[in-house]
Order: C-alpha cells, then structure tokens, then sequence
C-alpha cells in the first residue's frame, strides 16, 4: 500500500486540526489557532480569514506544487472531513474538478483496484464506499445513504450557471424521488421546490406538483450536507461559483491547487522541496540552452536520452527513459512534420520510427499505450500543446522545447510530466534523480527566468525553490572530497523595464554594465550582485511602479545568484552529528521517544482506567460533549428529537470497542492490550460515570479524540519516567572511522524551511542552504532582532565552513536532542573549519534561570561532553557579563567545554 507521505501527513493533521477546532470554537477561534503565518512586506502574522466563499462553514486551502499527489491526499481528506464535521463514517462528497478528461482520470484512480487513491478510500471505508459520475446517481439505492461513502466526482461546469433550468443537476428526477420520502420539516426547509418551468421540461410533472420538494440530484446533495473537494480550485474562485456552492449546503470547502489567489484560505502550503525530499519529483532541472538552431537542441536531447537509458539499466526497478519534444506550430520552422523527417531520415537523427508516438490534436499515437510496460517501445514523443490531460508517465525525463520558452505555450504542462520520480522512490543513479530540459534561446540568462517564473506561477514552486530547482550542465567541477567546488559568483545577467537615469559610479564600473534596449535596460553584474549595486539601480530608477519592477528583477537575479552558490546546491557535504544513546537491552540505542517510553514502562494499566477530559451533558435544548474543553453542541434540529441518550442503542459495546480500536489504533500497543483498555473506559464510562452506551455511540467520533489524548498523556508520563531514568546515562553514539554509529546529517535537498524565509538586506555567505527558515533581520522598534545578531555572528567566524538555520518540529530532517516533554531543536547548528560541529541554542537574558532553559543546556553539554570533543554546544544569552554573542561563540570554540555561556559549570 502506498503510504503518505511526511507533507501529506502534516497537510491532513492541518485540516483535521482546523475542523476540530470549527467544532468546538467557531470559525474565527480555529482560524486564528490553525492557520499558518506568513511574510508580507516585511511583517510576519496570519493572513485574515475571508468569508466572502462559504461565510461560516470552512472553506480551506492546501496548495500543494505539480506532482505532490493531490487525488491520494483529498481520498485521505474526505474520511477525516466526514468524521470530525459529520460525525459519520458514511459522507457524501462532491469532487469537483475543472475538465470532462481529469473527471475521467479520478474516476478511474478512484474506481481502480490497487490504484494508491482507491487503496486510500478502502483504509478508511473498506467495500463500504461508492464512486460514482453524476449521470449514475440514480443507481445508489436510499439504503446506501448512511451506511457507505457516495462520492460523486462531476465537473464544476455540470453545476456552475445562473439559470439552472439550464443544467440536468437541478431537473427534477423521478429516479431519486426515493431519497425524498419521510422527510422532516427542518429537511425540507433548505431544498428547491417544484416550479412552473420544472413542469414544462418533465411531462410526467403537473400543477399539484408545483411547490413539492423537487427530486433533483442538487437537492439530494443539500440533503446530505456533501464535503465538497475543488481541484485545480484557483479557475473556479468566481462569485458565481462560490453562490453555486453554497446552494449546495456543504459541510465543507477543501481546495486543492498549486496556485491559490490571494484571497485563498491556505491552511497548509507544501513546497516543492517538500516533494523532493520525499521523492515525488526529480530535481534539480538540468537547464541546457542551445543558441545555434534547434538541431543542436534536438541532437544534445537525444544524447542525453540515451545516456540516461544507459544508466537505468543499472537500476533495480525498470525504467525506460522518454524524452518530449515539444514542437513549433505549424507555421513555425520546427513544426511536427519537420521534426519528425529530421528525427527518422537518414540525414537526420535515424530514430526508429516505432520508438516516436506523435501526439496532436489530428494524431493520436499515445491512445491505448502503458508506457510503463516493458513491451512497449516508445522513447520519444513529440507534441505541440499540451498533452491530453490526465496522461502521466514517470518515464519522462527529458523535455525539449523548440518554441520560444517565454511565450511558448503549455510548457509547465510538459515539464509538470518530466518532474514526476519513477515509483516516488531514490534512484541509486543520480542522474536518474533529476530533470532535464533542453531550450532554444536567443538571449542569456532569459530561458532560466522564463523557466523559474513558469515554476512560480504555474506549478506552485517558491521564487527561492524555483531558482535553486534550475541548475546547468557540470555547473561546478568536481571534488575530490564530494561535492563540487564554488567558482567566484557568475555573472548576474537580467533586464530592467527603465534604463538607469545616472551614470554608473567609478567605483562600481568595473563591475556594473547597463546596455539600454527599447524595453528598458539589460543589466551586466560581474561577480556578486552586492548592496551597493542595488541601491545603485534603484536610486536610479526612481519611477514609481517601475521601481517595483526593479526591485523584483534585483531580487530575482540575487535569488539565482544565492542559489547557486550555496553549499547544498554544489553537494557540499556537512558533517554528521551524533545522536544521543543509551545502553539498552546489552546495546546502545539512540534516545528516542520510543526507547524512553519502553524505559518508563509504558502501560496502559500502569494508572486507573479513566478519561477524565471527556464529558456527556443532554439538557432540554441541547446535547453536548466535552473534549478537554473543547465542546461540541448538538441543537434540537441536530439531534432530531430530545433525549435520544436514553434510546437504547442498536450498537454493543463490543460494536463501539472495535471501532474505537481502528481508529485509536498505536504503534507501539498491541491490539489485545488496546482493546481489553478500551472495554474497560467503556465500562468504567457507563458504569461509574452513568453515561448511556447511546450517548457514547452518538459521539464516538468526540469519544475517539478523547481516548487518543489520554493514550497521549500515558505514553507521555512513562517518557517523562524513562528520560530521568536514563539521563545519567546518556552517550554520544560511538565514533566510526569517519561519522557516528548513529548519526543526523543535513542534506542537500532535504531542508524542510517554512516561510517567513529570511529576506533582510545583510547577505549570509556560510549559510548551507539558499533559503535560510524563519528569520527576521528586525524587531518591530526597528532594532536588530536578537537570533538575527546570533546568525551573523556565526556566519562571520572565519572557523566557520558553513551552518544551519535549524528547523523546528522537523524530527526527519532537523538535529535534535531529547528532553523529558518533547525534542530540542538548537537554533544554528555549524560546522567548523577544522571538523568539528558547533551547536548553538539562543536565549534572551530573562529566560536564563527558565526550568525549560536548564534543561536544554544540561542535555546539551551532557551531549558535547560525550563526543569525545567532536562537538560543541552553547547557550548563548544576551548581554552576558558583558560579551556580545560573536565572543561567547569565539570563546565556546577556542575552548572545548559545552554549556551556558558564564555558566560556572559551563
């Protein structure tokens, strides 16, 4: 089964946090806990909630770039939606999506055995779930409403006009009349009723028929309160869309899209780093641009197939590598016809025709072909537009492109195929781990901005990861080390739309050229585009909304410029650090939550049987439950009538103990000793609490979150046992011939930054990565904020090799050390010039005497004191006996101690 990834995790647990919080505070109260912070001009806060959509009911966001897996994550979304907002493990959802060719695609991933986003829908449903167009509706029997998942996947045109006389989905159907029966008067409230116009279209339909409740598949879907999925949600953000939607009465909005508009509630927002860490896509795109005439393009794209075909075979998992051309049109020199006599003529390419699938509006050879079987012998395909949507294949590789790539049509469509990573798994060659794109271009620099500005604002890359995503052939030569060496900063080539109304300074001209062109200006930087070019540019091109245009070609060069230098970007290797370890079981073992919790004697009987947040209160007027707090009130219209809790109910508790089983089902438990814990909370529930086994059943899904937070706070209390059982004995892991037993190292392509990035003037030139995560260069009085003085002091240590914006809450791809609540995750994590790692974790002066502080710091030095000296670790305070943070770090390196800086003990 395939299995979510880390981002895909986390963008679900985003959504399930926001609903639950919907739940039980409101709208503004869960936007205000949940969303996420983001950078504009120069401030950091949330975005505010736009209600314009859907008013109270949640409608959100998850952008997420081309090729992340959108289908198998909304598959997932729908059971979490269903539960936490329905109460029901039985939801009807609407699947909107923007053509009649993606309807077809998610059909069949949905319909499809074995398919990844069908696999998603029976973890949840089992063979209770129904996927369906809407033109079969009329086959799901009332009976099915309720006891299994509908989901209609339908395009948003089938729904979106404002004369719905117009569209079958507001007609009246005698098919769904069943569904329609014994309604109660709060249901029917809400529903379209039977008019003039209806009895003119149906024949069967007379005046005692007008004001009924009309049997149409809209009205059926107001009825069941769908969770409506948009995909591709950044074509449809129209106020008649969103009037459409909210005729539907939707529990929920979920949008999908790589592009969000502004006005988007975006809960969570991967980036396209995210997908290559978890190897969804292939990155870098090794760009290649080709100035001579489109036959070298042609040529240099074939050489590159074929050297990647060559590697493959070294593969464990077969791939055959493709290449895409994407052709001129008609009337273009390298239109379809052209290129394919060069491709298979004898003074040409001599390709075998059979390895050439043309895929055109007029020939349709990719029809009928799986490209990924072994059989098939297709390597080339040549196109003008984009490929038939839904057409994917991994075995893409290499895209050349002979149309103009800033006007050229559908090229991020083209590209989207090439990035996609065969089988989401590491390929041992690292060739096979990249993209390849070769481009005809006239003008140096333009291709890479016009291909970066397509993975900006069309597949959902960040400006950063869209310049640090495009890299050229061999751009460094080669260590013999690993990695590859930095050459001096390349020139920074970019255009200005206003030529500079001064003359260039003397003391930049050496370095600075302006060529005036009739758009502007082409700018010349040779070596670093530093500060004082900048404000150069702009004190000379001071017009207005012009001057915006040049700060962002600045910044755009400077980003590439950055990108390139970095140490990740060459494959600069940083130097591992050590895990803490314990001896455990007659071996050391790395201090994880896992081994503490074992170490504490985790046990779910260890205490009382109890669930003392959880609560069940029914009054004449409502019924509520309480979560810790968190209450979720059901009205007399929810409940239907007073007092069901005394009803007896149709499930048993055995019933109740085997779902609360899968739902609340942990690792580290095994399943008999969950369900004999579970049976006796149930038992303790309703015989010493005085709860109804009906009561229980009707808020089981507020049931199941209670007992996963008590589970939660058990494991917690043996972890808290077992770190101070173990703490006297915690080691460094043992040294090998040139890392650690067990060690965390940074890797290139694998920072998991999350914005606010860091956008100040002053230029870190150490920093590993070409993003640094989370860093603000000023307080809001103007002065310099405190981690940012931390970081340019480490970066201006000449005993510095390179270091690390470390990134919180991040346990795969960040250092941490373990503490008896949760992991410490150190600030700035460096490494020196002479091998050895400095961790430095910043604290203002008023938190020195902070338990939390003392913690930190005591785990710290405990870690540095075992690394037999290869490693360093600080607690660097503000003002502290006088030393700014540059000399406690000096200090800290000179000497060999770890600790609190002017910590006695230190």
């Amino acid at each position: 089964m395939f299995e979510l990834k880390d981002y895909q995790q986390k963008a679900l647990a985003a959504l399930d946090a926001f609903f639950f919080k919907w739940r039980t505070a409101g709208l503004d109260a869960a936007w205000q806990h949940c969303a996420p912070v983001r950078e504009k001009d120069g401030q950091s806060g949330q975005a505010p909630y736009d209600k314009s959509a859907l008013g109270e009911v949640p409608a959100v966001c998850v952008r997420i770039p081309t090729g992340g897996g959108k289908t198998f994550l909304a598959a997932h979304a729908i059971a979490k939606a269903g539960g936490r907002l329905r109460d029901t493990a039985a939801p009807v959802s609407l699947w909107l999506v923007p053509s009649d060719a993606i309807r077809g695609q998610t059909l069949a991933a949905l319909n499809t055995p074995r398919n990844p986003c069908r696999e998603a829908l029976s973890e949840h449903f089992g063979e209770l779930v129904r996927v369906c167009a809407l033109e079969d509706l009329a086959t799901v029997g009332p009976q099915e409403a309720g006891s299994a998942a509908i989901i209609i996947v339908a395009t948003i045109q089938s729904f979106n006009v404002k004369d719905k006389t117009i569209r079958a989905v507001y007609d009246f159907d005698e098919a769904l009349a069943p569904h329609f029966h014994g309604l109660t008067p709060q249901q029917e409230a809400p529903l379209d009723r039977v008019t003039g116009a209806d009895i003119a279209k149906q024949t069967y339909l007379s005046a005692a028929d007008i004001g009924r409740v009309k049997a149409s598949l809209a009205n059926w879907l107001k009825l069941h309160r769908p969770i409506v999925v948009v995909d591709e949600a950044h074509n449809n953000r129209t106020e008649q869309a969103f009037r459409m939607l909210r005729n539907l009465y939707p529990a929920c909005l979920i949008e999908l899209t790589a592009t969000p508009v502004a006005d988007s509630n975006v809960i969570f927002h991967v980036g396209a780093q995210a997908l290559a860490r978890e190897e969804m896509i292939k990155l870098p795109i090794v760009l290649m641009e080709h100035k001579t005439g489109w036959k070298d393009a042609v040529r240099d794209a074939i050489l590159t197939r074929d050297r990647l075909e060559t590697l493959a075979a070294r593969e464990a998992d077969y791939i055959r590598p493709v290449l895409l051309f994407q052709a001129e049109d008609v009337n273009g020199e390298a239109n379809v016809e052209t290129l394919l006599a060069h491709l298979t003529n004898a003074d040409g390419e001599r390709l075998d025709r059979r390895q050439i699938a043309v895929a055109t509006g007029d020939q349709k050879e990719l029809d009928g072909l799986v490209l990924a079987e072994p059989a098939c012998p297709i390597r080339y395909v040549i196109t003008v537009k984009a490929l038939k949507e839904g057409w994917d294949c991994p075995f893409a590789y290499v895209l050349c492109s002979l149309q103009d790539m800033k006007s050229g049509k559908d090229v991020e469509q083209l590209l989207g195929r090439v990035l996609r990573m065969p089988y989401a798994r590491p390929r041992q060659q690292a060739e096979l781990g990249k993209a390849y794109a070769h481009v005809v271009s006239t003008t140096t620099a333009r291709a890479a901005d016009a291909l970066a500005d397509r993975l900006v604002n069309n597949m959902g890359f960040e400006r950063y990861e869209a310049q640090a995503a495009i890299a050229a052939p061999d751009m460094f030569p080669p260590l013999a080390g690993g990695g590859r060496q930095a050459p001096l900063p390349a020139e920074a080539v970019f255009s200005l739309p206003v030529a500079p109304a001064q003359a260039i300074p003397e003391a930049l001209k050496d370095r600075l050229e302006i060529r005036p062109t009739s758009a502007g200006a082409t700018v010349i930087v040779r070596g670093e585009l530093s500060v004082e070019v900048e404000d150069f540019l702009l004190a000379a091109c001071k017009l207005g909304k012009q001057q915006e245009g040049v700060k962002e070609a600045i910044e755009r060069a400077r980003a590439r410029q950055e990108a390139q230098q970095a140490p990740a970007t060459r494959g600069a290797l940083f130097a591992p650090l050590p895990q803490l370890c314990l001896e455990w079981d007659g071996e050391l073992q790395p201090v994880e939550r896992r081994v503490l919790a074992e170490l504490g004697e985790f046990d779910l009987f260890a205490l009382a049987v109890s669930l003392p947040g959880f609560a069940v209160r029914e009054s004449s007027a409502a019924f509520e439950i309480d979560v810790d707090g968190d209450k979720v009130v059901y009205g007399a219209a929810d409940s239907g009538q007073l007092h069901l809790n005394e009803v007896n109910a149709h499930a048993s508790e055995h019933d109740l103990v085997r779902w609360l089983d899968r739902e609340c089902r942990q690792i580290d438990i095994g399943q008999a000793v969950l369900l004999k814990w579970l049976l006796a909370v149930l038992h303790h529930l309703i015989a010493d609490r005085g709860l109804s086994l009906t009561a229980l059943v009707r808020g089981k899904y507020l049931l199941a979150e209670a007992v996963r937070r008590e589970i939660d706070r058990r494991r917690q209390l043996a972890v808290n046992a077992g770190f101070q059982k173990a703490l006297p004995g915690f080691t460094a892991a043992p040294v090998l011939a040139d890392s650690f037993r067990y060690a965390f190292a940074f890797r290139p392509n694998q920072y998991p930054a999350r914005p606010p990035f860091y956008a100040g003037r002053f230029r870190f030139k150490k920093h590993y990565y070409p993003v640094i995560h989370d860093l603000r260069e000023k307080r809001a009085d103007g002065t310099p904020a405190e981690e940012f003085v931390c970081a340019r002091a480490i970066d201006a240590l000449p005993a510095v090799k390179h270091w690390v914006r470390n990134v919180e809450r991040e346990e795969r791809f960040s250092f941490w050390l373990p503490t008896a609540t949760d992991y410490f995750y150190p600030d700035f994590v460096a490494e020196l010039n002479d091998g050895r790692v400095l961790v430095v974790e910043y604290k203002g002066a008023h938190l020195l005497h902070d338990p939390d502080t003392r913690e930190k710091d005591q785990i710290g030095r405990q870690w540095a004191a075992a690394s037999g000296g290869r490693c360093l670790f600080l607690m660097a305070v503000a003002d502290d006996k006088g030393r700014d943070v540059a000399g406690q770090i000096a200090d800290r390196i000179a000497g060999s101690s770890g600790g609190m800086a002017g910590d006695p003990h230190g």
